[in-house]
């Protein structure tokens, strides 16, 4: 048995806590909070108010900021004479480098003296403070963020609101800037090589109640992936600019606060004609305000960007002969002004529409720590880890390294984890579906490739299958259906995903006992041999999963082959694997010698069986064996603390933070080299874990981990809105809109018409939100005295249903009586209580229209 203790260092109340965080101090120091569209790439907002990061050269590019991108305040009073500042807290330690601090982004000029920074993906909040400026400054960043509404989604853009208010009893005159170089040309990885650039030009344009600075250049062909433009614009109409400040050297900024320093603006010039090879470009663009004595501004910029040619710079090909594909916002958009111009006509709506997902998430009634993991690991989407083809079909990297992506080609394992994109985007998570069965799937034989080649229809890996990555796929086809109820998009991919399946019985089980035994690579990269829990897990539940839509699309005898062969394997896998504690692997060490766990306790051991209980496929293993797996997985692998743990290898958790090892031997036998990855900890099974403790009522046990992973994420050790595991922005972290999941029991299956909710906390005045492929909105219910108040509101979409599943627990055994009505107006229904569920069934199937509520109260 283990001699580790794994009592949690919370409190109950901390971990039901509602409340969100605010970072200040060092606590802003490694934040980067991602603002862009999914798969444009992103310009991340740091704690201090600065733009970091600049990621839109399609690929990554950790650390790149343009010279001169920031925002400066100057206010004059009488009274106060002018006062200037750069718009962002000063410069954090370490001050250290080989010509000191860096200098090209006003980091030497006067800031605000400090400010606090909350995030709640997709908004950030910034309050500044400083006793000297007479105008009170705070920020809203945001890119849109809609929920089914994936072109809104997808755009080149942040939007950045400033508000100025002023606090003295006199009028103060304000001028906010913001500055920036032009660097259209650079190659987007490292930094900026000015051999690049050339031919830029910085423009101003005034059109449709939108002002701004245009920055392109007229060096590269408009196919080239050097191509592209950036916009600084705004609706505020008093505005003043400047096409060129200057480009090297000190004097620009000397020029720059010279002009910030004294009464005035810009001169209102465009550059006179564009720059010589190897040289570019600062502008400015300005935005005048005078206000009176408590009176407030809000003044919107929008940074957008248009770099329409997608270069595969990974390729091994010379320069010129690497594949190019169009950016899917290139489709829509001819440069980064009609991006503009399109988010300032709608940009009322896009905030109003963001703001209200965001109101409906973070107005539940869920723990603080669960929304902060839930909403955070969503930014991924917005991260140069996603990409959109041309067809708006989506694509994933695993993660970012700093200048190029981290593993390509939606890796099917990794992607198997994450549960934010078939929620959220679930068309986008079908084109994943789509792209992979035609064209990763063998024809000959079903085996599946599991990493996408760009582009499209390119040779694969000529390497293993990974069994957990295609049978996932299974799974995930299934889920995927259930959301959107799409018989036509079902059918098409129905042949290619029995014949996925089949693969097993070639590869995996080539015996049909139901236990797959053969060579299993897997997302540990490496192979498994022998039978094991976290395949098996996922056989099992690829085969139920194909059950189900066999029988659905009337193939009961293949649909009963599945059945019998699920039945079998399940058995043998519960004697045979189970140690009375959790599942182990049964391996011979002469056939496998390096890299297999054997009586070790694998954290995700169970990672199949939660993807079914999400599918609401029920329990592949002994449901009793399933809860107990999941308890010694706490119990073995939870560190309180890991201080004195010994890792010798990737380190994502150290000394005295808490976390969830992947693999611990708590009887002994670990392997002289065993299974890879093993002493890490890894945010995306920790999600995951937590999420399935809470799905079978272990709701301590699961907010313990979730604490201690958010915890990590502080701003001070780490970034709250990057959970990295092999590179930045990693795609197994998006588990954690399990999370929701589980803690709200929501399931919906719409071939069946159902809806489900079963809080696993206050039930008594609970409240969370819900997203499917038809509609999104929030879910509420009340209990007391032996009744219970739903309400279903859809905030967006119509939701189609015919039947609602709640857990209300109301006492007694009397006959329950039901009311329902939808805008008002009566809904003829029946009531009954099974199993513990208490069941609405329409007389027909209704239509609950945007903006409306379902409402029921359940009596006995």
């Amino acid at each position: 048995m283990s001699k580790h203790d794994p009592q949690t260092r919370y409190s109950a109340e901390e971990l039901m806590s509602r409340a969100l965080r605010t970072f200040d101090g060092p606590g802003l120091r490694e934040i980067a909070f991602p603002l862009g569209g999914i798969g444009t790439g992103c310009v991340s907002l740091g704690g201090r108010g600065q733009l970091r990061d600049w990621e839109i050269f399609n690929r990554p590019n950790q650390g790149f900021r343009p010279e001169f991108a920031f925002a400066t305040l100057r206010a004059e009073s009488e009274g106060g004479g002018v006062i200037t500042k750069v718009v962002e807290s000063p410069l954090t330690p370490p001050y250290t480098g080989t010509h000191g601090a860096p200098s090209t982004n006003g980091e030497g000029l006067p800031h605000m003296a400090s400010n606090t920074f909350r995030g709640e993906y997709p908004f950030a909040r910034l309050q500044f403070e400083d006793g000297a400026m007479p105008l009170k400054v705070s920020l809203e960043a945001f890119s849109p963020f809609i929920p089914l509404n994936d072109f809104d989604s997808s755009l080149p853009a942040a939007i950045l609101t400033y508000r100025l208010e002023n606090t003295t009893n006199e009028v103060v005159q304000g001028l906010l800037a913001w500055t920036m170089q032009n660097v259209v040309g650079y190659g987007g990885a490292g930094p900026l090589d000015r051999s690049e650039l050339g031919g830029n030009r910085n423009a101003f344009r005034s059109e449709g109640g939108l002002n701004g600075m245009v920055l392109d250049s007229t060096r590269y062909p408009a196919d080239s992936h050097r191509h592209g433009s950036m916009v600084l614009a705004t609706p505020w109409q008093d505005v003043t600019y400047t096409g060129y400040i200057g480009d090297r050297s000190f004097a620009p900024r000397h020029i720059f606060w010279d002009i910030m320093s004294r009464p005035g603006g810009f001169d209102d010039t465009e550059m006179r004609e564009p720059t010589a090879d190897g040289q570019t470009g600062v502008c400015a663009l300005g935005m005048r305000v005078a206000l009176e004595p408590g009176q407030t501004a809000e003044i919107p910029l929008l940074l957008t960007w248009h770099f329409p040619n997608f270069v595969k710079y990974w390729d091994r090909s010379p320069d010129e002969g690497k594949p190019v594909w169009r950016n899917h916002y290139a489709q829509h958009f001819a440069d980064a002004w009609s991006v503009a111009a399109y988010v300032n006509e709608n940009l009322a709506r896009l905030r109003a529409q963001s703001l209200q997902y965001h109101d409906a998430l973070f107005g539940s009634t869920l723990p603080g720590c669960v929304l902060d993991a839930a909403s955070s690991q969503t930014s991924t989407l917005k991260s140069p880890t996603c990409l959109r083809l041309e067809d708006g079909t989506f694509y994933g990297w695993e993660g970012c390294s700093a200048t190029a992506g981290c593993c390509e080609g939606s890796c099917t394992h990794v992607w198997n984890y994450q549960q934010a994109l078939p929620f959220l985007f679930p068309a986008l998570q079908r084109s994943m579906r789509t792209a992979d069965y035609a064209h990763n799937l063998r024809e000959e034989d079903g085996r599946m490739c599991f990493r996408l080649a760009l582009p499209r229809g390119t040779s694969g890996w000529g390497f293993h299958a990974a069994a957990d990555g295609q049978l996932g796929g299974i799974i995930k086809t299934y889920r995927d259906w259930l959301l959107c109820g799409d018989d036509d998009w079902l059918r098409g991919l129905w042949p290619r995903v029995k014949k996925a399946l089949a693969y097993a019985w070639e590869q995996w089980d080539t015996d049909r006992d139901g236990v797959p035994d053969g060579v299993q690579h897997n997302t540990y990269d490496i192979e498994f041999v022998g039978a094991n829990p976290l395949i098996g897990a996922f056989y099992m539940g690829a085969l139920r999963a194909a059950e189900e839509m066999a029988r659905y699309l009337g193939e009961d005898r293949q649909a009963d082959q599945y059945r019998e062969l699920f039945e079998k394997g399940s058995a043998r896998m519960d004697e045979t694997l189970f140690n009375g504690e959790y599942y182990i692997q049964q391996y011979d060490p002469e056939e496998a010698q390096t890299h297999q766990f054997g009586q070790g306790c694998l954290s995700d051991q169970m990672l199949g069986q939660w993807l079914a209980a999400i599918c609401d496929l029920g329990y592949l293993f002994d449901p009793d064996k399933v809860r107990s797996a999941l308890q010694n997985v706490f119990r073995h692998n939870w560190r309180s603390s890991l201080g004195g743990h010994v890792n010798p290898q990737r380190i994502y958790a150290v000394n005295d933070e808490s976390g969830l090892l992947m693999c611990t031997w708590p009887r002994g036998g670990r392997p002289l080299i065993p299974v890879a990855y093993c002493d890490e900890v890894w945010t995306g099974t920790e999600y995951q874990v937590a999420s399935h403790l809470i799905m079978e009522g272990f709701v301590t046990e699961g907010l313990t981990i979730v604490k201690g992973a958010r915890e990590r994420h502080d701003g001070v050790k780490r970034n709250p809105w990057d959970e990295p595991e092999c590179g930045s922005h990693y795609a197994r972290a998006m588990s954690s809109w399990g999370l929701v999941l589980a803690l709200s029991g929501y399931h919906y299956n719409a071939p069946a018409g159902l809806m489900r909710f079963a809080p696993k906390v206050r039930q008594d005045d609970f409240r969370v939100f819900w997203s499917n492929a038809s509609a999104w909105g929030t879910y509420s219910q009340n209990l007391s005295e032996g009744s219970a108040a739903i309400r279903l509101d859809v905030l967006s979409g119509d939701q189609k249903l015919r039947r609602m599943q709640l857990r209300t627990d109301l006492p007694g055994t009397g006959e329950l009586s039901a009311t329902v009505e939808i805008a008002g107006a009566a809904v003829p229904c029946s009531v009954k209580e099974d199993a513990g569920w208490t069941e609405l069934a329409f007389a027909r199937e209704v239509t609950i229209p945007e903006g409306k509520a379902l409402t029921a109260s359940v009596s006995r």
